[in-house]
């Protein structure tokens, strides 16, 4: 059996690849600096951190938004780079698995396919697959029962919410806001309240640290921001309530959605979803109490994971390395999606 297989999960922050050969996963910040419009002075995690601090010659840009690719170019070059220098020159003629989120167009699957088919290294071959249902499969859910399972993937700039029986989508939304958003709100909550300016690498840290899915969190959390009257840098304490008042518009339309779907399930696949749960995936699922909130929200139980920005990629090597869901995957051929 070929080990020479590569899952990618391609997302607004992060990216991830699984190596079949070595099992492990590599991951970092989807974000390349670039200097003079086409020249890549860093990528990754090096480019993140010149993130709001990069002077005005050195433009800091997410080739991946909205679950989309924004700019094939750079990002092609820079997940090979990123590849030969981890791999030493094992990717050539290597096999390619690439998540894609649903509700997007043909032709930006194409986009998704093309970065790996047209590359220097002429892969053996190049399989997609959607993304909640690698999420499953990473899960160590058998997605070809014919028992359905819904899937929240919380993502940086969408959410995915999908119910999954016999290896395909029965319904999925892709909601086109998700960690940035809620990153976002903090920033003008923060500002409304306390004529306070933050950047969103302060707002992230706020809701990752205190930020909850319920009220009555009662941690705080010191940040320097700029006062809006006097200009200045300040420091200021903020609590974990003012994080939560922020956060709360967006979680509630995340279980608006949530509800929608159920509404919309069938009978049958309603009761698989009461007796199994609902799993929760992506980064944006690790925000504090954030399962209590969908469980107060539906009545079902919500199920979390281990490392839940890594459940797709996990499943992507699972999908091609079992011939069990071998019919899970699809390519592209002759313009049409197969």
């Amino acid at each position: 059996m070929n080990n020479n297989v590569y899952g990618i999960d391609l997302g607004t922050v992060n990216f991830k690849i699984f190596c079949k050969s070595t099992g492990k996963i590599l991951k970092e910040k989807n974000t390349i600096a670039i200097i003079g419009k086409d020249q890549i002075y860093a990528f990754g995690d090096r480019a993140y951190a010149m993130y709001e601090k990069a002077p005005e010659s050195i433009q800091v840009t997410f080739p991946v938004i909205s679950g989309v690719i924004a700019d094939f170019d750079f990002l092609q070059e820079v997940i090979f780079e990123y590849l030969e220098e981890k791999m030493k020159g094992k990717i050539r003629g290597a096999e390619f698995i690439v998540a894609v989120p649903t509700d997007i167009t043909d032709v930006e699957k194409r986009a998704f396919f093309e970065v790996f088919a047209k590359s220097k290294t002429r892969p053996k071959n190049v399989l997609l697959c959607e993304k909640p249902i690698a999420d499953a499969v990473g899960l160590g859910i058998d997605v070809n029962e014919p028992t359905g399972v819904m899937v929240v993937n919380m993502g940086g700039d969408t959410t995915e919410i999908s119910v999954i029986s016999l290896g395909g989508l029965v319904l999925s939304e892709l909601l086109h806001f998700g960690g940035n958003r809620i990153d976002e709100a903090i920033i003008g909550h923060i500002r409304k309240e306390f004529n306070l300016v933050i950047g969103q690498k302060t707002a992230m840290t706020l809701k990752e640290n205190i930020g909850s899915g319920l009220p009555g969190r009662t941690e705080s959390m010191v940040i320097v921001g700029r006062d809006v009257v006097s200009g200045l840098p300040v420091e200021m304490e903020i609590s974990a309530d003012v994080v939560y008042a922020a956060m709360k518009s967006n979680l509630e339309s995340i279980c608006t959605s949530i509800k929608m779907i159920l509404e919309k399930t069938p009978p049958e696949l309603a009761k698989d979803i009461i007796h199994s749960g609902i799993y929760i995936t992506g980064g944006g699922s690790k925000i504090y109490n954030l399962d209590k909130l969908f469980e107060s929200i539906t009545n079902i139980k919500v199920n979390t994971c281990d490392d839940p920005e890594e459940s797709a990629v996990r499943g992507l090597v699972k999908i091609v390395s079992d011939s069990k869901y071998k019919r899970l995957p699809f390519t592209i051929k002759n313009n049409l999606l197969k």
